[in-house]
Parts: C-alpha cells; structure tokens; sequence
C-alpha cells in the first residue's frame, strides 16, 4: 500500500505558475504508475497527466498539453505538476494516484488516492 500526500495549491492570477508535488510513502515509489487528475466544483475527476514508473513516458489531457509538465524523482518519492499559463479553467481540486503498473495508466482505474490540493487561478 502507498499513501499519497498532495501539496502546492493555492490562489494565482491567470497566466500565472504553480507547481504541484506529491509525496508517497509505503511501499517503493517506483513500482507505482502515477497519475494527476482535477475535479472542477460540479464536474467529474478528468485525468491531467500521467506518467511511468521510470518517468520515460507521459500522458497530457488535451487541456493542458503544452502549459503542464508532470516528473518524479523516486529517489525522493515524489511526483510533481508544474503548471504554467494557468487559465480560470484550470480551477479545480488536484489529486495524484497511484496504480502498480508495468505501463501508463490513462484511464481512472488507479488504486490509492490523495486527498488532494485546490488551485484557483483569479481572472
């Protein structure tokens, strides 16, 4: 089991940058596919981004391809999001997850959860 600690939201003006970071205890960090997902107030959880366990490949939304950038460093168990350009739109509640997968995972079948962090960009 690995627990999932999200940190780094907050307020920012649009055009603005934030950067997301996920630490993850329990078990090995690098066995776990990781992913960033958002859920804007009365919308569904949409994946963001996502990424394999060695970080050699990624996943972007559409939405954000180009403005984010999802990295790890298992050395130090954490996950990161840097989010650039940021647009009112990208207001949302952000979790990481967490899947033991050999592959990227680009649907919601992720096994453990943080409890996520708000970003709200102001226009």
């Amino acid at each position: 089991q690995v627990q999932l600690v999200e940190s780094g939201g907050g307020l920012v003006q649009t055009g603005g940058s934030v950067r997301l970071s996920c630490a993850a205890s329990g078990r090995t960090f690098s066995y776990y596919a990781m992913g960033w997902f958002r859920q804007a107030p009365g919308k569904e959880r949409v994946l963001v981004a996502a990424i394999t366990r060695s970080g050699g490949s990624t996943y972007y939304a559409d939405s954000v391809k180009g403005r984010f950038t999802i990295s790890r460093d298992n050395a130090k168990n954490t996950l990161y999001l840097q989010m650039n350009s940021l647009k009112p739109e990208d207001t949302a509640v952000y979790y990481c997850a967490a899947r033991n997968s050999f592959t990227i995972v680009i649907t919601n079948e992720y096994d453990y959860w943080g409890q996520g962090t708000q970003v709200t960009v102001s226009s």
